[in-house]
């Protein structure tokens, strides 16, 4: 009997022990959990990947100027994600897994040169990214498969002729996975799916919104030695300077003004609503996502004045509070922004002004929407207090650049942006490429400095002719200088007049806004009802990332064969889903390839129609050899200042391509092997169309 209770009993022991085994395997494959991390090429863009926030490895070799990047921390979509990760320091050019995180379009991207990578600037982009450590963030899914937006079309045979079927399809490219190690975290697996449907029917997208926080870092000091600053010994030439109490390289020693504090809060969360509809254009593609450095509340306003409604800007003062300008010039300066505000007329119809203070670093005083009228403003100027410090008027322009004309901070969009730059001296950093970055974002740079450098103080100056370097103009229209600030009363009436008008603000201008664009478009037997519509959509992909409206840009576009016919002409539509919808509605037309006559016809019914001022730009789409010459009407659209772009598909002649565009032809001439692949040159088009414009001269 005992021997049965033993046996008993070492069962029990084995099957207890058996279990535990099992349940101790089983923690330690939970333990080893494996996230397959996929692979990406270094040529692929953020925006060509649907998934709102990936995990992806990136091979060796991205660092490559081929592989373009846009913007400096946060990115413009069509960088390549490996080398944005290499600018930003998250991997080098062995490769490596990084996070990707999407955002919303933001108003302007800053390059730089960073870790062996320049990456380029834009004036504002529909989409951001953000790149991290390839780490995975707690209680986030991440996919073992990117998704990939593409167009592609299923042809089939008719004749000689390969006629597509015209349907699109938004296919899922699986890449090599990598397996490492993950977290342990709760996933839920979602089906990938492929959609199939009519290009004549808007092709539905997932809507995925991803919260994103921005956490503005204070900028670092200046640091000891790199900048030298005038002191007595430089000003002893000047009479006025001997009375300086307080001198440019004084930090504090001499300061007997309080300074007022802000409170400075992390930016709001910027949200990535990505377009559900290829066609629709009703979307907000530039909303930046970021929130001013400086939270301040808008203070109770006791009246609301309509203002000066002939002079309706959004006026920034950046006023200098370091220490080389003194207590007494500093009350002079305030008295001058006040008389400025009361000749102004603030007021929500007309011009509204707010003030950064700049010494070591800016500060906002005051925003566009914290007063509706000229006697607030003043009351608000004169309990200004002197900030001191250096004068870095670099800085204080990003700040602004970046900060200050948001929408939450009163920015009205359809206003002109003005920057008026106070200077005492001359600045003790660089400006020129913080004035650039802010030019290409449409703000107007105006400088009115004071007491400039003698001829034996210039050897001091860190930047020779910084004001031609910042400003938006050349020409004198955007600069004035004054001998003393006792003399400043003088020119009140001549910054208004200046700053009023509106039809001299060329850096309100850019790229997206002011241009006529012509569409000249090959609709020959040999192009096919389905490649018309992906020609379509591609002409609709281009024209929505401008500003369109009756006086920012205006699209038109020309349908050709043998003969041609005026789809519709510059100043038939006036807002973006108009023209959205005619390009949607233009009908086949089939026939030969007369492509010379078709710029002729442009030239013609189009481009001898642009406003005076406005740049006048051709994209030509064709898939073979033209009929007729090319070359002549070229040359003579040339000559009456029309750029034009040449896009070549399948059998397009590559002579002709180059003579049709403009010098270099490089820049200004495509060829892709079929139809589907047009898509590839949208965001290349509009960074040449970009890139051409912000290289014009500023005389």
């Amino acid at each position: 009997l005992m021997l049965i209770v033993l046996i008993q009993c070492l069962f029990v022991l084995g099957v207890f022990l058996t279990c535990t085994h099992t349940a101790k395997e089983a923690t330690k494959k939970t333990k080893k959990a494996k996230l397959y991390v996929p692979q990406i090429d270094c040529d692929v863009k953020a925006g060509k990947i649907i998934n709102p926030e990936f995990i992806a490895k990136c091979p060796p070799g991205c660092q490559d100027v081929k592989y373009r990047v846009y913007g400096t921390d946060i990115y413009a979509s069509f960088s390549s994600v490996c080398n944005a990760a290499i600018h930003s320091g998250i991997i080098d050019n062995t490769g490596g897994k990084i996070l990707v995180q999407k955002v919303a379009g933001h108003s302007g991207y800053r390059g730089s040169f960073s870790n062996g990578v320049r990456s380029l600037s834009l004036p504002r982009w529909r989409e951001s990214f953000l790149v991290s450590e390839g780490k995975p963030r707690k209680g986030v899914t991440y996919p073992s498969t990117l998704e990939y937006s593409s167009s592609k079309t299923t042809a089939v045979k008719s004749g000689n002729v390969s006629v597509p079927t015209g349907y699109a399809v938004r296919r899922e490219y699986q890449t090599t996975p990598v397996l490492t190690p993950a977290t342990p975290m709760a996933t839920t697996t979602s089906t990938p799916m492929t959609t199939t449907m009519d290009p004549s029917t808007t092709v539905p997208q997932p809507t995925t919104t991803l919260a994103a926080t921005r956490t503005t870092a204070t900028a670092a000091k200046t640091r000891p030695g790199l900048h030298r600053v005038r002191d007595m010994a430089f000003r002893g030439t000047s009479t006025s300077a001997s009375n300086r109490s307080i001198l440019r390289h004084n930090t504090g020693a001499q300061r007997q003004e309080p300074v007022p504090t802000f409170q400075r809060a992390a930016g709001s969360p910027a949200h990535l609503a990505m377009e559900t509809d290829s066609w629709k254009s009703g979307l907000s593609l530039f909303d930046t996502g970021f929130s001013s450095k400086e939270e301040l509340n808008p203070k109770p306003r006791e009246s609301i004045s309509q203002g000066n409604q002939n002079c309706k800007v959004d006026l920034s003062f950046l006023m200098d509070g370091s220490w080389s300008i003194g207590k007494r010039r500093f009350q002079l300066q305030k008295r001058f922004l006040g008389n400025v505000a009361q000749a102004l007329g603030i007021g929500s119809a007309g011009p509204l002004m707010g003030i950064v203070q700049y010494g070591d670093d800016p500060s906002t005083e005051f925003n566009l929407n914290t007063y509706a009228n000229s006697k607030d403003v003043r009351n608000a100027i004169e309990k200004i207090q002197q900030k001191g410090g250096l004068s870095n008027v670099g800085k204080a322009l990003s700040f602004v650049n970046k900060n200050f004309f948001l929408d939450t901070n009163g920015n009205r969009g359809g206003a002109p942006n003005v920057v008026v730059v106070m200077v005492d001296g001359w600045p003790t950093d660089q400006v020129e490429e913080a004035s650039r970055l802010a030019r290409e974002s449409g703000i107007n740079i105006f400088f009115v400095t004071v007491e400039a450098a003698a001829q034996s103080e210039k050897q001091n100056v860190i930047e020779p002719n910084f004001v031609d370097k910042a400003v938006c103009r050349t020409n004198g229209f955007y600069s004035i200088n004054v001998p003393s600030w006792f003399s400043l009363h003088k020119v009140v009436q001549a910054l208004v007049k200046r700053v009023c008008d509106t039809d001299q603000l060329a850096c309100s201008k850019t790229c997206l806004n002011s241009a006529d664009i012509g569409f000249v478009i090959d609709g020959s037997s040999s192009v096919g009802t389905g490649n018309f519509r992906t020609v379509l959509q591609f002409v609709a992909n281009i024209s929505k990332e401008f500003e369109i409206s009756d006086t920012d840009t205006r699209i038109g576009a020309v349908q050709y064969t043998y003969e041609q016919r005026l789809e519709f002409s510059f100043d038939k539509y006036s807002t973006k889903q108009d023209v959205l919808n005619a390009i949607k509605r233009i009908s086949y037309w089939s026939g030969g390839t007369s492509t010379g006559a078709a710029i002729s016809y442009a030239s013609e019914q189009l481009f001898s129609k642009s406003k005076p001022k406005k740049r006048k730009i051709m994209i030509l789409i064709t898939d073979g050899r033209s009929y007729d010459d090319v070359s002549v009407p070229a040359m003579a659209a040339h000559q009456n200042e029309v750029i034009a772009y040449s896009i070549g598909v399948a059998w397009a002649a590559p002579d002709e391509l180059e003579a049709i565009a403009s010098e270099p032809a490089k820049e200004h001439s495509f060829f892709v092997d079929d139809f589907d692949h047009l898509y590839r040159y949208v965001n290349q088009l509009i960074q040449n169309i970009c890139t051409e414009f912000n290289s014009q001269p500023r005389n």
